[in-house]
């Protein structure tokens, strides 16, 4: 087995560090050395968790590249089962939340733009994309082919706007009925 001298350490892993409180930083960094130097996930919690898996691909590249050239695996043989690293790694990604919890995380994706769009035009636009199928399975924003938040509530507000503006030049529907019936 080789013993890995150095390894990349990409912009993008110290962006998501630096938004992470001092422990849960450390222990990302660590989760990403460990796996870097011996192959060995760790097992991490809470925003940590979440930074390392927003990395996790770039990480694991890292080490099957490293592995390809080198022939060899960081990996202790005597450590897991029979299937190679790559499908026990696959197998621990399949964490699955609950409807409840994926709707959390995506009402903590509106937080930021509170400020830009107010509550009203957010809790409408959450009502809307959490509406899920009837199996209950996904919501209308999971089955997008694409999604970006930020263009999205743009849209959103956009239409919000229109429509506001279109029922203030409205005549009332007093009027255009009474203009049908010949009273005016």
């Amino acid at each position: 087995m080789s013993e890995r001298k150095a390894v990349k350490f990409y912009r993008s892993y110290w962006e998501v560090a630096m938004e992470l409180n001092d422990k849960d930083r450390l222990a990302f960094y660590d989760a990403i050395m460990l796996r870097q130097f011996t192959g060995k996930e760790s097992t991490l919690t809470g925003m940590a968790k979440f930074a390392y898996i927003s990395q996790k691909h770039s990480i694991d590249a890292q080490v099957k590249g490293f592995e390809d050239k080198t022939k060899t695996t960081l990996q202790d043989p005597m450590q897991g089962g029979t299937q190679g690293p790559l499908v026990q790694v696959k197998e621990k990604e399949k964490v699955e939340y609950t409807i409840e919890e994926r709707k959390l995380k995506f009402a903590d994706t509106l937080k930021p733009f509170l400020e830009l769009y107010g509550k009203e035009m957010l809790n409408e636009f959450y009502a809307y994309w959490t509406e899920h199928n009837p199996k209950g399975k996904k919501m209308r924003f999971e089955m997008e082919k694409a999604w970006g938040i930020e263009r999205r509530l743009a849209t959103w507000n956009k239409n919000v706007q229109e429509r506001n503006k279109s029922k203030e030049t409205e005549e009332p529907k007093e009027l255009i009925l009474a203009r049908k019936l010949g009273l005016c």
